[in-house]
């Protein structure tokens, strides 16, 4: 069983979700709090100041769900920041769209290559390009093809 990285969790996952300091709603309308916990927030806590010690417990529950999900879901052998570019993806996208998604087909085929242009393909939200997206997927490419 593979573990996140401390360095992917800081460059990936902290650096694209941030961590403001209220319940926000995301683009989509979707309550968020901490690095994008949705998880048992409502429209209600939207203002709602969010502690740093509670959006990191939120944090490392959330990134161990997608953790948990790219062991189970990834059947060949990955280098620890393919792993890690994985792990970032399910977070963002969810564990479920990761599981029946064609960059996870590619990954378990070893089509590498393939599997970094998928990382893509994942950009729109509400059926909008959204430009957030375009830099996380990207990030999450380059993290896929070299750990950077």
């Amino acid at each position: 069983m593979m573990e996140y990285s401390d360095e992917a969790r800081k460059y990936l996952t902290e650096a694209c979700e941030g961590d403001p300091p209220d319940v926000y709603l995301d683009p989509l309308g979707i309550p968020t709090g901490g690095y994008g916990h949705t998880k048992g927030l409502t429209k209600d806590d939207v203002g709602n100041f969010v502690f740093p010690s509670q959006a990191d417990v939120w944090l490392k529950q959330d990134i161990q769900e997608s953790v948990d999900a790219v062991n189970k879901y990834c059947t060949v052998k990955l280098s620890q920041h393919q792993f890690d570019a994985l792990v970032d993806f399910a977070f963002n996208c969810g564990a479920g769209n990761l599981e029946h998604s064609t960059l996870l087909k590619k990954v378990n085929d070893q089509d590498f290559a393939g599997a970094d242009e998928e990382f893509g393909r994942w950009v729109n939200g509400g059926g909008h390009r959204l430009p957030g997206l375009v830099k996380r997927r990207a990030l999450e490419a380059a993290w896929f093809n070299t750990g950077d």
